[in-house]
């Protein structure tokens, strides 16, 4: 592919699968993504990143393609996952309901609107439930026509955050009633968001949750676009955080110190996402102010701007697997 068609309608899914525990697993997987069943590159279409963490029993599958390409890369993927992991013997620290946990849909460009992604994720969503006879989705974003619920409130609807969810009483949005082998997978398509764990040197949950609900965006004086959840992690706690883009410019009390709020646009709207360092530097001052240090903050894959770059690269150079080729690990 001729590096002036590159960045051209490119989108990318973060894949979460409920499975990091057999590496082999989740690689097959990615390559179903990037490789047809003849085993010739599904060309246009790259896997940037796999991201493994063993406590959680979870992966994400960082998977760049054109428009054009994007649904057939992901459906594969999504079918290689059903058939390979069994919800009914997961096990892990992190609240998951589906083998395919979460099938989310970006725009890395002005090229791509997010009702074009839209479109093909509910063409993923339609495609998984008849390919795999007994899986179930929801939708969130701007999938979920016309609501635009976002994935935290859609969460929260289906029992996502419920230590043991009740399948049965779960109305998915296509497919059958959620069955125990499959459970349920949420689809959507929203600006980028990426994943910011900040790791605070305590065993003590509900110190993590004060923290966590301190920084949450629903909470007065929280960051604009965080999602926190704490979680038991590594002997620690972790404050993991989806950070959503949002709109426009952030609140002013958010605005000042070194590092802007990184900025990108969809169809002329301009969105920001807080820096790793703001959310980092808030967390550390809230767990500090109740005798905890932090250890590290990792981010899970890339910013929107990484994703992007990277794809270019990627693709320019016709690599499929692109996270073999990686010399820095992101965690």
């Amino acid at each position: 592919m001729a590096h002036s068609a590159l960045g051209q309608r490119l989108v990318a899914c973060l894949l979460n699968v409920s499975e990091a525990r057999r590496k082999n697993l989740v690689e097959t997987v990615a390559r179903a993504a990037v490789f047809e069943h003849n085993g010739r590159w599904r060309k246009g279409t790259t896997v940037l990143n796999i991201f493994n963490d063993r406590d959680y029993n979870r992966s994400v599958i960082t998977i760049v393609a054109s428009i054009e390409c994007i649904t057939e890369a992901v459906l594969s993927a999504c079918e290689q996952a059903c058939g390979l992991i069994d919800m009914r013997v997961h096990e892990g620290g992190h609240p998951a309901m589906g083998a395919v946990d979460l099938v989310p849909l970006y725009p890395l460009g002005e090229e791509v609107g997010l009702e074009d992604c839209a479109k093909e994720v509910k063409a993923i969503a339609s495609g998984l439930t008849e390919r795999v006879s007994g899986t179930s989705a929801f939708f969130f974003g701007w999938a979920d026509s016309p609501q635009h619920r976002g994935l935290s409130q859609r969460r929260k609807e289906m029992g996502w955050f419920r230590k043991n969810p009740e399948m049965g009483a779960i109305q998915p949005d296509i497919g059958p009633l959620p069955q125990k082998r499959y459970g349920l997978t949420g689809i959507g398509a929203t600006p980028y968001v990426m994943n910011c764990n900040v790791s605070i040197d305590t065993q003590d949950l509900a110190l993590g949750r004060s923290v966590a609900m301190a920084i949450r965006e629903s909470t007065p004086g929280g960051l604009p676009g965080v999602q926190v959840l704490a979680l038991s992690h590594q002997g620690a706690v972790e404050i993991a955080c989806n950070v959503e883009s949002v709109k426009g410019n952030p609140f002013s009390q958010f605005s000042e110190g070194d590092e802007p709020w990184p900025s990108f646009s969809i169809g002329g709207q301009l969105y920001r996402h807080a820096p790793a360092s703001l959310i980092t530097a808030r967390v550390a001052e809230l767990a500090g102010q109740l005798g905890v240090a932090t250890k590290g903050t990792a981010l899970v894959g890339f910013t929107p701007h990484e994703c992007r770059a990277q794809a270019e690269k990627a693709l320019s150079l016709g690599i499929a697997e692109f996270w073999k080729e990686q010399r820095r690990v992101h965690m």
